[in-house]
């Protein structure tokens, strides 16, 4: 008996872990681009260079030791045959028969009709793009500290985050901090401005959130100096710079997007019935009129117990659960035992807003300051696979001493595109 599941996200791993761990008899493989989990919520901070890379990227070999990892990007499901057909980092192509198939195979980058988007944006979905976006702001100070021409050194010391969601909220919070240490090491810089910009269609931060956590993030990003702009977006992006909705032409040589997600391309490839670009799925989560399948995750358009006619949002909360509750029913359809309807109850948010700052409402309650941080913190170790203490370590390093500021040298290429529908990139996001 083998159970294939395709992508290691949130879902994908837990997933993997439940069949394992309830029944050791069960041939496990997981299908991933990558031979890791990766921890997304700590990507920004990777970025903003408090956390070293590999703190955030959690090895299957070694956490999910009863899984056999198959190294590639699937590209097509045979449903009559069972078969999963892949192609490995080498352009090798495989095919995998199943018994049980799991859908986990997450989310990418949602892309708008903007001109220049693809050629002069940032996205910001995996480690090579965090990197990268590291690497780029440190470089742009740089060449601001050598530049005589005060327009230039304007326009290299303006970060413009598009998106002011989880993921950009958090960068935008986090950017000030990496920018205002690069620009100690420069004394021409002593009285250049750094100025971040945080724009969003929105009527306010963190929209999809509680109203006081929007209130509270923005109040922090403002006090740190970001340029909150709501209501507002870009027209055209450029090498120089943005024209924003309003008109007002920003010049600029850093676009971060973030402005949110869509399902895997591979899931409007498959033939099967969607909802709103999600694999429909029943209560257990398996895929009507397949009994052999079953998709969780951004992959799944699951239906949402608590809101009746709805579907769970993107969340890591709503993946590790659902994936959880896959690999149970899996086993259960295995062993011929009833399988369980999916329920959630929200435990609340945390968003981590850089130095000693954070949002949170565990259990509906808001906290906000230094004791939001202190929780978001221990949120994070609780939910990290693996990796707690260097996590841990590589925090207090941060408060402790200064910041490491250097290049590692990396230029713009094929592993860091936008547009995340590329198979060289995890999908999976919260």
């Amino acid at each position: 008996m083998r159970v294939v599941i395709v992508g290691a996200g949130f879902a994908g791993f837990q997933a993997a872990r439940t069949v394992c761990r309830d029944d050791p008899d069960i041939e496990v493989v997981v299908v991933n681009p990558t031979d890791y989990f990766l921890y997304v919520p700590l990507l920004p901070e990777v970025a903003a260079g408090v956390l070293d890379p590999r703190r955030v990227l959690i090895p299957i070999p070694a956490t999910l030791p009863g899984v056999r990892l198959a190294l590639g990007t699937v590209h097509g499901v045979d449903l009559e045959e069972r078969a999963v057909r892949y192609v490995d980092p080498e352009g090798r192509h495989h095919e995998l028969g199943y018994d049980r198939l799991v859908l986990a195979a997450g989310s990418v980058s949602k892309l708008l009709p903007v001109p220049g988007i693809t050629d002069h944006a940032h996205g910001f979905r995996g480690v090579p793009e965090a990197l990268y976006l590291r690497d780029h702001l440190t470089r742009q100070v740089e060449l601001a500290a050598a530049a005589d021409d005060p327009a230039e050194r304007d326009a290299r010391c303006t970060f413009v985050v598009v998106g002011a969601g989880y993921t950009g909220t958090e960068v935008a919070a986090h950017g000030p901090g990496l920018t205002a240490a690069l620009a100690q090491r420069h004394p021409g810089l002593a009285e250049q401005p750094m100025r971040w910009m945080l724009l969003d269609v929105a009527e306010r931060v963190l929209p999809e959130l509680d109203r006081r956590l929007g209130k509270t993030a923005d109040r922090v990003l403002r006090s740190r100096g970001v340029d909150v702009r709501m209501g507002t977006s870009i027209e055209e992006a450029t090498a120089d710079g943005v024209t924003l909705t309003t008109g007002e032409k920003v010049p600029a040589r850093t676009l971060v997007w973030c402005v949110g997600v869509r399902p895997d391309p591979l899931v409007s490839e498959l033939g099967l019935p969607t909802d709103r670009g999600r694999l429909a799925v029943d209560a257990s989560l398996r895929v009507p009129g397949r009994p052999d399948v079953f998709a969780c995750g951004d992959a799944a358009a699951v239906p949402n117990a608590a809101k009746p006619g709805e579907i769970t949002p993107m969340t890591a909360q709503h993946a590790v659960r659902q994936g959880k509750l896959a690999g149970r029913n899996v086993v259960a359809s295995v062993r011929g035992r009833p399988m369980k309807a999916y329920r959630h109850h929200d435990l609340g948010f945390a968003v981590d807003l850089g130095p000693g700052h954070a949002a949170a409402n565990p259990l509906r309650i808001p906290v906000s300051g230094f004791p939001a941080k202190l929780l978001t913190r221990g949120y994070h170790l609780l939910s990290m696979p693996a990796n707690r203490v260097r996590t841990t370590v590589d925090w207090a390093l941060d408060t402790l001493t200064t910041r490491q500021t250097v290049q590692l040298g990396l230029v713009r290429s094929g592993a860091v595109p936008l547009d995340t529908a590329s198979p060289e990139l995890p999908a999976q996001r919260p």
